[in-house]
Parts: structure tokens; C-alpha cells; sequence
């Protein structure tokens, strides 16, 4: 079971918690992820493509492509979005989110209130926040509109 809210003192213990998370995940699954720029965000998908077993060097952040696809060993595909240059929600549509968001593999998106009414109905949310230059406090919830 994943802890509801828990520090992370460095960039290892967010890839160890994003690798963990990996583990309890489905295909269709979305995590949606909050904070402030370099909160961990990043850093935390990297442990999800690690405990998928697609590689975390794969891993950056898609800023100027919205979206990346991480395919490998292991039997779920990861789909990335990050949404910190989405000005209007209308970007999000030649994506084609829907296909991947509610596909087979499992969902990631950085920045997900830009989402706004494109919010799946059901959804992890995890919310990143500094609590100094490496310290982290991370909360995770399940949530269902």
C-alpha cells in the first residue's frame, strides 16, 4: 500500500517511490501530478519507468513535445505528458489523449491542472512540494469524481 504523504529527502527516494507506486499499477491507470517546477515530478516518472522495467534514462521531461511514450521489457507501455507550456485546453486535443489516457498503457501527466474538464474520472493524484533544496513533501490519493 502507498503512503498517503511522505518526505523524500532526495532525488533516490523519489525514483524509489515512483519504482514502488509502478508496482501497484494497471494498465489504464492516470497519475495525476501537481507542484512547482523542479518539485520531483520529473524525477518521480523516472522511478515509475524503472519499476515498469522501460528504463529510466529514457526519461525527460516531453516540455516541448507534450507527450513521450516509454515502451520496453516489461509488459506496460508509459505515456508522459507534461502540460507546463499548454496555454489553452484546446493544445491537448491533437494529442490525441483520449487514445492514450484511457488506452492500455498507464497515464502519466506533469502539470495535470491544466487538464481542467479533461480530468479522467478516476485518477491518482500526487501533489509535489519543496520543502527546502532537496526535500520533498509528496501526498498521493486515489480520487473519483
Amino acid at each position: 500500500m502507498m503512503p498517503k504523504q511522505c518526505i523524500s529527502k532526495d532525488a533516490n527516494e523519489t525514483i524509489s517511490l515512483g519504482e514502488k507506486m509502478a508496482k501497484q499499477l494497471k494498465p489504464g491507470d492516470v497519475l495525476c501530478l501537481t507542484g512547482d517546477l523542479g518539485s520531483g515530478k520529473t524525477t518521480f516518472v523516472k522511478g515509475l519507468a524503472r519499476g515498469l522495467k522501460l528504463g529510466e534514462e529514457l526519461v525527460h521531461s516531453p516540455t516541448f513535445t507534450l507527450m513521450n511514450v516509454y515502451e520496453g521489457k516489461g509488459k506496460k507501455s508509459l505515456f508522459h505528458f507534461d502540460l507546463y507550456r499548454v496555454e489553452k485546453i484546446t493544445e491537448i486535443f491533437s494529442l490525441d489523449y483520449e487514445e492514450y489516457l484511457y488506452g492500455d498503457g498507464i497515464s502519466v501527466v506533469e502539470w495535470a491542472e491544466k487538464l481542467g474538464k479533461l480530468m479522467p474520472k478516476t485518477y491518482w493524484e500526487i501533489e509535489f512540494v519543496h520543502k527546502g533544496e532537496q526535500k520533498r513533501f509528496i501526498t498521493i490519493q486515489k480520487r473519483q469524481k
